[in-house]
């Protein structure tokens, strides 16, 4: 046991501090691409949820710490940082808080299998989290579609994207 955690959840848990920050990383390279392309507002949303993912990270491994668990900060890999359009962008977001979801959910899995409550109900916050994440990228994807190639469109949505506020 590591802490109050089984070595499987223990490792689990410092994978998931990684890929949360991975996600950090990845969105912070989408911001720098949207702003290479003079996409100010999508790089301010894609910061933003740099942001965010960052606070993910940090409010994880402050559980582990808090359960005495080790943290073991392990290696990041680099994120992509080119795309070729916004649509493409955003696609490439949902797949991969898709892919974080099914991350959750085997903690999830795992917490159960412990019989441990407590991190169960800590990652609640995490499930319903990513609820939110999927579907606050799938409305910008079904904007985009329907913006379609219009640059006016274009320049529109990016001018909302600008407006996020914090989550």
């Amino acid at each position: 046991m590591s802490g109050k955690f089984s070595d499987k959840m223990c490792n689990a848990l410092n994978e998931q501090v990684k890929n949360e920050y991975f996600s950090a990383y990845l969105y912070l390279a989408m911001s720098v691409c949207c702003s290479e392309m003079n996409l100010n507002g999508a790089a301010a949303w894609f910061r933003k949820q740099y942001e965010e993912e960052l606070s993910h990270g940090d409010k994880m491994y402050k559980y582990m710490i808090e359960r005495g668990a080790r943290v073991k900060l392990l290696q990041i890999d680099e994120p992509r940082f080119e795309w070729e359009s916004l649509p493409e962008m955003f696609n490439n977001a949902l797949g991969h808080e898709k892919y974080i979801t099914s991350l959750i959910n085997n903690l999830v899995s795992i917490a159960y299998e412990d019989k441990d409550y407590a991190t169960l109900s800590f990652l609640q916050w995490f499930v319903s989290e990513q609820v939110e994440e999927e579907a606050n990228v799938e409305e910008v994807i079904a904007k985009l579609e329907m913006a379609g190639a219009s640059k006016g469109n274009l320049i529109y949505i990016d001018k909302e994207l600008g407006k996020r506020k914090e989550d």
